[in-house]
């Protein structure tokens, strides 16, 4: 199981166990949307804004995921990788459920990109980026549940891996910090 499935099950065991109705996938888009947008990786603002999003402020099991989740993507950010992993749900689940996935997290990417705090205009080029993920937050069920489905969502999967890091080249704040060392 990849780590980005592992990390999708995790978060969906405690998010079901804290019967809260956001989803994995709404949740790493919404964090993507604020590192983005520019509001960069201080843990306490994230702990306060997953808090806000999630309706309250989230158990400690929780708290320690939603933390782990900002160091995960943190260094995503400091390896300077060409593409993101998205917490979505892995390739054994239907192609319905997944799509569904792929909507809530770009419809959390634009929730936590707006809530950033950024100023000014966006350029042409985001403004296209951000047209694009509303219109693929607004996906309802594939079109296709055989190959010709499974190549759609691999095409719009692989586009959204890559298209946040322009937002974050314009938006993004200064160099990444190193990230704190993992305490077993």
């Amino acid at each position: 199981m990849s780590s980005s499935a592992s990390a999708y099950a995790a978060f969906s065991t405690l998010l079901a166990e804290a019967a809260l109705p956001v989803s994995p996938a709404e949740l790493h888009g919404h964090l993507l949307g604020r590192v983005c947008g520019g509001a960069g990786f201080d843990e306490n603002d994230w702990l306060a804004a997953a808090s806000e999003l999630l309706g309250g402020a989230p158990g400690e099991r929780l708290q320690a995921a939603l933390s782990g989740l900002l160091g995960m993507v943190q260094q995503e950010f400091a390896g300077q990788q060409v593409a993101l992993v998205l917490m979505l749900p892995p390739d054994e689940f239907p192609l319905a459920e997944r799509t569904a996935a792929l909507g809530q997290w770009c419809q959390g990417f634009l929730a936590g990109f707006g809530l950033s705090g950024r100023t000014g205009e966006v350029s042409g080029e985001a403004r296209e980026v951000l047209e694009d993920l509303a219109a693929i937050a607004q996906i309802q069920e594939p079109a296709e549940e055989g190959e010709e489905g499974e190549n759609d969502f691999m095409e719009v999967t692989e586009y959204l891996r890559v298209a946040p890091l322009l937002l974050y080249g314009e938006y993004g704040r200064g160099p990444i910090p190193e990230p704190a060392p993992v305490v077993h």
